[in-house]
């Protein structure tokens, strides 16, 4: 059958359950990215500098590692349907909480629990999406489902270009109410994981136990995607603080930009998803990461809108390239027991480990007058070359079967 065609034979509960994912991916990160945005406002509302508000960004990711185990852990004892739901419920009433902080401290702890909410969601999203779709799916599914992350990036650019102006830098956090609409299209279409349903009756595991059983593929894993947090935020996070401070761009001219750079993740994600079906996990991913090479000098360097998009565009096809091939290459790589909590609480380490990313590149911004291209170049460089390295030498588990090892999993012991 044509890739098309397996589309096509998709049923309204498979259907469902990648819409769900790929929203609830989008929305957390729309959430997450407005906060990018509104930094210099942040900065001047509160009186502190970049360095400072970038804390923000910090605290956020840091809390994300500890969210992503405690509902994991849920998704595996209640189910990945219903833990979804609250973690959405939860992320969005965050961001809405954000808009009323009445001290920089107040801000900086509501995004800690903001980004323990958010810990939840891709690693529980993603664990149901690839467990009902059939195998021969999962590349395509998985580039649809990490170009959520550029998609909730994108609207977050628009929503800064539109209202900004008029809603202030409180007013555009009220917006992040909207994800929590999300939970009536679970609660009404999505169906539970048919391979968490048939786990159900299989004796519990203990989780940090489990962990351990798996310590040598659950510490390559948190590696790996330290350098895909490392490249991903490196290349991000400080991207509109870039066109800001150091080229004077306006809201309208800053959204427009990172509109962009957004365009060329989602095409990223998608071709280098449907891509590692033909070539491998690990090959697209090492190939898209050396690509970020190249185009470095034209993103960090350019000089004018033009040439700044053109590299915009171009480093986010080889960034979020390599990221589209993430949510399966990890659920491959799980442990059948534990694909609930062992894919996104490895990601979300790996987000705790390169979580000083955003105050790194702002101090040597402002240490060499402000040059964020240089912070940006040095950080995308680096991570590319040892993600590609690190993942060339890793293991693969392509089209492993989720629902035999399902079966093992659940018989009981031999006695």
């Amino acid at each position: 059958m044509s890739l098309l065609a397996d589309v096509r034979a998709l049923s309204h509960p498979q259907r469902a359950a990648i819409w769900a994912s790929y929203l609830g991916w989008t929305l957390d990160a729309f959430d997450f990215f407005l906060l990018v945005f509104l930094k210099p406002a942040i900065g001047r509302a509160f009186g502190v500098d970049d360095a400072a508000v970038s804390e923000l960004l910090f605290a956020t990711l840091a809390a994300r590692p500890f969210g992503a185990f405690a509902f994991g852990w849920a998704a595996e004892r209640f189910g990945r349907r219903p833990v979804l739901m609250i973690v959405i419920l939860l992320f969005s009433g965050f961001s809405v909480l954000s808009g009323f902080a009445w001290s920089f401290a107040s801000l900086l702890v509501i995004r800690a629990l903001f980004g323990f909410a958010m810990g939840g969601e891709w690693g529980v999203g993603a664990s149901l999406a690839m467990e009902t779709i059939p195998p021969r799916l999962r590349g395509l599914v998985s580039g649809i489902l990490q170009s959520g992350y550029p998609s909730g990036y994108f609207l977050a650019s628009i929503a800064f270009a539109l209202f900004f102006d008029r809603a202030g830098w409180r007013g555009m956090f009220f917006i992040g109410v909207a994800p929590a609409l999300l939970v009536f299209l679970i609660r009404t279409r999505v169906e539970e994981s048919p391979i968490r349903a048939a786990l159900a009756d299989a004796p519990r595991i203990r989780p940090l136990r489990e962990i351990a059983a798996n310590w040598r593929i659950a510490l390559y894993l948190v590696a790996m995607m330290t350098a895909f947090n490392f490249l991903s935020h490196g290349t991000q996070d400080q991207y509109p603080t870039f066109l800001q401070h150091q080229h004077g761009f306006d809201a309208h001219l800053t959204g427009l930009l990172t509109g962009v750079m957004n365009a060329g993740a989602i095409v990223g994600g998608l071709s280098f998803g449907i891509w590692s079906e033909r070539i491998g996990r690990r090959r697209a991913i090492v190939l898209a990461s050396l690509m970020v090479l190249p185009v470095i000098p034209l993103w960090a360097f350019g000089a004018g809108p033009v040439a700044l998009a053109a590299g915009a565009f171009l480093i986010q096809v080889a960034v979020q390239g390599a990221w589209g091939v993430v949510p399966v290459h990890l659920n491959e790589l799980s442990p059948p027991r534990l694909r609930g909590l062992f894919p996104g609480v490895a990601y979300q380490l790996g987000n705790l480990l390169a979580s000083r990313n955003g105050p790194f590149q702002a101090g040597f911004a402002q240490a060499h007058g402000g040059d964020y291209g240089l912070a940006l170049a040095l950080v995308a460089g680096v991570t590319a070359l040892a993600l590609a390295g690190w993942t060339w030498f890793g293991p693969e588990r392509r089209d492993v079967d989720f629902a035999a090892e399902a079966t093992l999993a659940a018989a009981p012991p031999p006695r």
